[in-house]
């Protein structure tokens, strides 16, 4: 993920964790990731596998599949997910939710009760979204699902906080360095 990622805060958990001061190289994607980590451009990579609503995070495992790396550690991070808009934006002007496929899994109940009549797209990443609709390049009606801090950092306006259908909304994340 990007600045704003829960791949972020948990990498951010992690160096505390284990007293490491970090600099951040972000992938949008675990194949990012682990491209960086395999050809040395990152000493270790961090991103998440699984997720107690949504399971699996499919493109984590294809993305393992592809390249060689070492399982360093693993860091369970409990997951607030928010829905977010450009500031002024009403929840009634609504007309579609762009976020991550795992984010949408773990929103079903909320999205369903709350905004039933909306198109839903999947983006790549959740703080991608949320930087996106910032930047204009997703329709200015609508809503992304993502972290608080990503609302913070692209001046996004914050309709709801913990909008996940389960509570804890727990994701598994490893953290990986290169193959031995």
């Amino acid at each position: 993920g990007i600045e704003g990622s829960f791949s972020e805060e948990a990498g951010l958990l992690y160096a505390q964790r284990e007293s490491i001061d970090p600099v951040f190289k972000f992938a949008v994607d675990m194949e990012g990731v682990l491209a960086s980590v395999e050809n040395g451009e990152s000493e270790i990579g961090i991103f998440p596998v699984v997720n107690s609503r949504g399971g699996l995070v499919q493109t984590a495992y294809e993305a393992m599949g592809r390249h060689q790396f070492s399982l360093i550690s693993e860091l369970w991070l409990e997951v607030f997910q928010c829905l977010m808009v450009l500031p002024g934006t009403k929840k009634e002007d609504i007309t579609q939710i762009v976020t991550h496929p795992q984010a949408i899994s773990q929103c079903e109940r909320y999205i369903r009760t709350h905004l039933p009549d909306v198109k839903l797209v999947e983006w790549e990443d959740t703080a991608k979204a949320a930087k996106d609709l910032h930047d204009g390049i997703i329709d200015a009606r609508s809503a992304v699902i993502a972290p608080a801090r990503s609302a913070h950092i692209f001046d996004l306006e914050l309709l709801e906080k913990g909008i996940q259908d389960n509570h804890p909304n727990l994701t598994t994340f490893i953290i990986v360095g290169p193959a031995k």
